[in-house]
């Protein structure tokens, strides 16, 4: 069950009490994924706004001596991203990078008029990693935050929508926003503004659903699918804009989809030489695949779905599985995200049949193994002044059956560098979850 108030902790307020201006469970039926809110600072417990997450200092402290390598931040200007060679560049004497953030090459942008974004923070700032993790856990679903620094008078991007619904937080300065009614009610990861480009545009020019000016301490939550647009006032603006991603009905819709691969009549072949570009020739198979997959759908029991771990940064949600009474949990992404769950017993004492049962002794294994996995230390054995165990009738001990592998020759690590691993932040911020999530 979904815990809509946790408590803060250390005196500070619940950290969805920060974002909205009503009560938890007013807010979850009234504007969860329907319809916007504007929350004014008087209205929030925050009497120093939210500077204590991320302030204009902080900021500058990011950009110029935490040595912030891309993705981690993105700069725009008139609507478009710039590409990162403009403000990256070697990181010195004896480091192997090139894309390290140079900041006067940023601040030149800035200057220039460019809206800086730092990517990522709920992974790199602590204020931000347990207000997100805290935040996520009330509102059961996976997070992330970014900051934009506009400067005055500046636009980051163009009139859009995001796939994932908002929590605007002004810090600093002051921001008017401009908001629109969807073109496409709630649309999914798949279903990017850019595909309805004229219609976000032709809306843009029609009257504001609603037509603000954000100043520090305000929220502002945004459904995904609403359009908006923001541009700085006559000093520069700092927000933080906490991106969350969407668990949907059609999430389920996939998973039930894979898990029909179980039907042999949907594993079908299609028949010999079937032109798919003959509607007549398709038609038959189709009707056929629609009713297979319709007695399926009957047969499958929701009583037995079992949910897998929180979902992650990923494109889809955590593999899930219909199975009779208790299931296998997944074992997908999501590590370390916030609202992650852990994951389940481990294989060994899966195939054991219940967790925490010892794994079983395998024969071959050697003698002293086998008692300390049952929990009691072996007698020691005395031995004779040759070295040979003491008793009558001893035997040598036969060769093992299964005998260990030779270790492996380590490499000289002055001669060989590990091989770049995509990190969860390199999906969310290279044009999937947490892209475009711009004011």
């Amino acid at each position: 069950m979904t815990h809509l108030d946790p408590p803060g902790g250390h005196g500070r307020p619940a950290a969805l009490v920060r974002c909205v201006s009503v009560e938890p469970a007013k807010f979850a039926t009234a504007h969860w994924g329907r319809t916007p809110l504007l929350s004014r600072a008087a209205e929030l417990p925050n009497p120093a706004g939210f500077t204590d997450l991320l302030s204009p200092a902080d900021a500058d402290e990011l950009l110029s001596r935490r040595g912030l390598r891309t993705p981690f931040l993105r700069v725009a200007r008139d609507g478009q991203l710039l590409p990162a060679q403009q403000y990256t560049g070697g990181g010195g004497v004896g480091a192997e990078i090139g894309d390290q953030v140079l900041d006067e090459k940023v601040l030149q942008l800035y200057a220039d008029g460019a809206t800086l974004v730092l990517q990522g923070l709920h992974r790199n700032w602590p204020a931000l990693i347990d207000f997100t993790g805290e935040l996520s856990r009330a509102v059961g679903q996976p997070m992330q935050v970014n900051a934009y620094l506009t400067p005055p008078g500046s636009q980051g991007f163009a009139t859009h929508y995001d796939t994932h619904d908002v929590f605007v937080l002004q810090v600093d300065g002051r921001k008017h926003w401009r908001i629109h009614p969807p073109v496409l009610p709630d649309p999914l990861e798949r279903q990017p503004w850019g595909g309805r480009a004229d219609e976000v545009s032709a809306t843009a020019q029609g009257l504001a659903a609603l037509d603000v000016v954000l100043e520090p301490g305000d929220t502002l939550y945004l459904p995904r699918g609403w359009l908006h647009s923001a541009q700085a006032q006559e000093s520069s603006s700092l927000h933080l804009t906490v991106g969350i991603r969407a668990l949907t009905r059609y999430a389920l819709v996939e998973e039930l989809l894979g898990l029909a691969a179980e039907d042999q009549r949907l594993r079908a072949t299609l028949p010999f030489g079937t032109d798919l570009a003959d509607p007549d020739a398709v038609e038959p198979e189709l009707t056929e695949t629609v009713e297979a997959l319709r007695d399926w759908l009957l047969r499958a029991d929701p009583g037995r779905w079992q949910p897998g771990c929180g979902s992650g940064s990923g494109r889809r949600p955590a593999r899930s599985r219909f199975v009779p009474g208790p299931g296998r949990r997944a074992r997908r992404a999501g590590r370390g995200q916030p609202g992650h769950r852990p994951a389940g017993p481990s294989l060994a004492a899966r195939r054991c049949g219940r967790a925490g049962r010892a794994a079983p002794v395998r024969p071959h294994d050697h003698p002293a193994r086998a008692v300390r996995a049952r929990g009691a230390r072996p007698a020691r054995r005395r031995r004779d002044p040759g070295g040979r165990p003491a008793g009558p009738g001893h035997r040598r001990r036969p060769p093992d059956p299964h005998p260990p592998p030779p270790p492996r020759s380590r490499p000289d690590p002055r001669l060989t560098r590990p091989p770049h691993r995509p990190s969860a932040v390199d999906h969310e911020v290279a044009g999937g979850f947490g892209d475009r999530t711009d004011r």
